[in-house]
């Protein structure tokens, strides 16, 4: 059977002046899936949605939206997609309901339609009970949410979300991971960045992990857990001990310890699942290495990113933009 792409494009690249933001990114994203954008600051991320929604022509390269070419057909792109980016774009001063009244306008919706689409917006959101307060007074969970509601008063075929949850409490983070939930079950085909693994893992059906402005590794979250393993880390109260820690840690998990100096901690990715935390203690006391601290759990991004690409996050999003 032929894959519908509802976004795909080829060597994309974009610069700005002695920044290479995009080099070559490759994407397809099938319709009807959840394709999450990972990476650490300065990966490409922003740059590559700014692109496929329009807002910013690429150098080079070609790409596709809902069809449609995002440098010859702009508009029409824009007719299909919905953006939510990192800062909200409703009014303080007005209410929740005068705001989804006032977008439902714009997008051409009117009477009792747009009516009974704003309040099954806002009920859908939580924010029933404070459709009518002024929305200077709503946290910034109810304004990221708001926002939210906003670009779906005509179900868009393609929505793009640039880092949805940053900065968002857990409860407020959890309502927007069940909206954009329900939304992919609709066939809304949904593209995120997010700087999270557990919010890919949570949402996306594939993950992009993108490193200088390229797709460095593509696949499902657990195909991606799969090839991160767990990251073992031990902190230990002087310098002199460091190498003596790593020295243990490496045999132990298998794969080449990463010193931290700075935070006196060794850490390395655990490709044993049968390792335990209790294991690695033993072995270091036996050793004769002092510890202050010993943990075993999920990478964080930049220690997946280290992983997965052979690289630092930091020392990747040089020369690189958002």
């Amino acid at each position: 059977m032929t894959t519908t792409y509802a976004v795909l494009s080829e060597g994309l690249e974009k610069r700005f002046g002695e920044v290479h933001a995009l080099r070559g990114l490759d994407l397809a994203v099938p319709a009807g899936t959840v394709r999450a954008l990972l990476g650490p600051n300065g990966a490409g991320k922003t740059t590559a949605l700014r692109v496929l929604t329009t807002l910013t022509a690429p150098d080079a390269g070609t790409a596709r939206v809902a069809g449609h070419d995002v440098v010859r057909e702009a508009a029409a792109v824009r007719r299909a997609i919905a953006v939510t980016g990192q800062e909200t774009s409703v009014d303080d001063d007005l209410s929740g309901r005068e705001n989804l009244h006032l977008f439902a306008r714009l997008r051409r919706v009117r009477g009792p339609a747009a009516r009974a689409r704003t309040d099954g917006l806002l009920e859908r959101f939580g924010l029933a009970e404070a459709a009518d307060r002024l929305v200077r007074t709503y946290s910034g969970g109810m304004r990221r949410r708001l926002d939210l509601a906003a670009g779906l008063l005509l179900p868009p075929e393609v929505l793009f979300l640039d880092e949805p949850t940053t900065g968002l409490d857990p409860h407020s983070r959890n309502r927007i991971w069940e909206a954009v939930g329900e939304l992919a079950g609709e066939g809304t085909t949904v593209v995120l960045t997010t700087q999270y693994l557990e919010e890919a893992d949570r949402l996306a059906d594939g993950v992009v992990l993108l490193g200088g402005g390229r797709a460095r590794l593509q696949g499902s979250p657990a195909e991606l857990k799969a090839r991160i393993g767990s990251w073992a880390e031990i902190v230990v109260p002087d310098e002199t001990a460091l190498s003596a820690a790593a020295v243990v840690l490496g045999p132990l998990t298998g794969s080449e310890p990463v010193l931290d100096r700075e935070r006196l901690a060794v850490g390395a990715v655990a490709t044993d699942p049968a390792l335990t935390l209790p294991r690695i203690v033993r072995e270091l006391d036996a050793a004769g290495v002092p510890l202050a601290d010993a943990a075993l759990r999920p990478p964080t991004l930049d220690e997946a990113f280290l992983r997965l690409t052979g690289e630092h996050a930091e020392s990747a999003g040089k020369g690189t933009a958002a």
